[in-house]
């Protein structure tokens, strides 16, 4: 108990001082990736380009850059450099066994009360996680580990997949709050969705009410609240349009409800799921809604997902939606480019789907200063591929997370190793995979 208490405190004082945004790292290497094709996003590829790194961030870019003396050089020759990956929707961290609720700390179960606002799941960040190397191998440098379940499960953080502590980790504390609609939000509010757009009006009703009177409320003064101080709290910065409130939302009719909700009370909302949203993809388009979505998404897995079809991101893009991808699969979540690849394969552009990857995620959550493409000042995340990072046979030679270019091993790396003989020669002792 006493180290669950040490732990909160030391977070929460790191929590607080993480206006740092992309804090640097002193022990950061210089590195040169030098003759790659770069894929800056921002711009065009750069040919036989070299890419400089200096204190963990991106100090040049360019065909005609020099090679400062005494730098590890890393040859690009042959291959693609392109941003780190950035899962924009990931319980990485959080989540070590779905079926063991000991190593699950990405939600708050209370039937009681669906909303839980405050819930800032960051704080039980595990950087020791299995899940992590596997991710990274994959191409991942950054995710946004995000709270689920009921009608407003609490507040995304975003982190780097490297560090030995949460703060080492942590990016930026408290960028989204993450709520529900559809099957799940009617589930969490008594069973119908006239119910959770009734709730989710109330909270919302309710958190103006308190910003005005607050002094009122502190005297018992004012008239009752249907949830907690911290609650309302939390919800500020929703209310102010500072952090976006990303809704789980399937079919059409669910997406144009919580499009009128934002409208109503003035909030930045992102559509997350949106199955059949290239039914509504012009609406989306004329409120500058962002979707994150599942490109594989093609089976009617549900009622709210009957219209699902592969080429959904494309008409989304084609209308002028903004998009960004994500697995849903903390375990698989290195399988991203083979989800942005298959929506190359529908129609979307390939500058598009390496978007919806990279930098979307970033501007998404208000960090794109910093992330999601290769440019000068920027944070240095960056993968080196043998090849197009979009094709299946396709994995990374080196994973540069800021500045440090990352171990390779795994937990199943490990276990390759452990029994890539099967003869009667003694096993090694377990390894980790760190």
């Amino acid at each position: 108990m006493s180290f669950r208490i040490s732990h909160t405190v030391l977070f929460a004082a790191v929590a607080a001082a993480a206006l740092l945004l992309f804090p640097d790292r002193s022990d950061a290497q210089d590195l040169a990736i030098v003759g790659a094709t770069v894929h800056p996003v921002s711009g065009p590829s750069i040919e036989n380009a070299t890419v400089i790194v200096r204190d963990g961030r991106i100090a040049a870019v360019g065909s005609d850059v020099a090679v400062p003396d005494a730098v590890r050089r890393i040859d690009g020759a042959g291959k693609v450099v392109t941003p780190g990956l950035f899962d924009p929707n990931s319980q990485i961290g959080l989540v070590e066994v779905d079926l063991v609720s000991q190593t699950r700390d990405q939600r708050l179960a209370d039937d009681d009360d669906p909303i839980t606002a405050a819930f800032d799941p960051s704080v039980a960040l595990n950087p020791w996680s299995t899940l992590i190397p596997y991710a990274r191998s994959g191409g991942l440098t950054t995710v946004a580990t995000t709270p689920n379940g009921g009608l407003v499960a609490g507040q995304a953080a975003v982190i780097d997949l490297a560090g030995e502590t949460p703060d080492a980790m942590l990016v930026r504390p408290r960028v989204a709050m993450l709520a529900s609609y559809g099957e799940s939000g009617a589930a969490a509010a008594g069973g119908a969705r006239g119910g959770a757009i009734v709730r989710m009006r109330e909270l919302l009703e309710d958190a103006r009410f308190w910003r005005a009177n607050r002094s009122a409320f502190d005297r018992g003064q004012s008239r009752d609240l249907a949830q907690s101080r911290l609650d309302l709290e939390a919800l500020q910065p929703v209310l102010e349009g500072t952090m976006p409130l990303i809704v789980r939302a399937h079919r059409p009719s669910d997406i144009l409800a919580v499009l009128e909700l934002a409208r109503e009370f003035g909030v930045r909302p992102v559509i997350l799921g949106g199955s059949e949203a290239w039914t509504v993809a012009d609406r989306l388009a004329e409120a500058g809604v962002p979707v994150i979505l599942k490109p594989l998404t093609s089976l009617p897995g549900d009622f709210e997902q009957l219209g699902a079809r592969f080429d959904n991101a494309t008409i989304l893009h084609a209308a002028g939606v903004p998009i960004a991808f994500t697995t849903f699969d903390n375990y698989r979540a290195n399988e991203i480019t083979q989800e942005a690849g298959n929506a190359v394969r529908f129609g979307l552009p390939w500058d598009a789907a390496l978007r919806a990857i990279t930098l979307a995620p970033a501007e998404i959550y208000g960090i794109a200063d910093g992330y999601g493409s290769i440019e000068p000042g920027k944070v240095a995340n960056l993968v080196v591929w043998s090849g197009d990072p979009l094709e299946l046979s396709t994995w990374p030679d080196a994973v540069v997370i800021r500045g440090r270019v990352q171990p390779e091993n795994s937990r199943q790396k490990a276990l390759l190793e452990r029994y890539r003989s099967l003869d009667d020669t003694p096993r090694p002792a377990y390894d980790d995979g760190r």
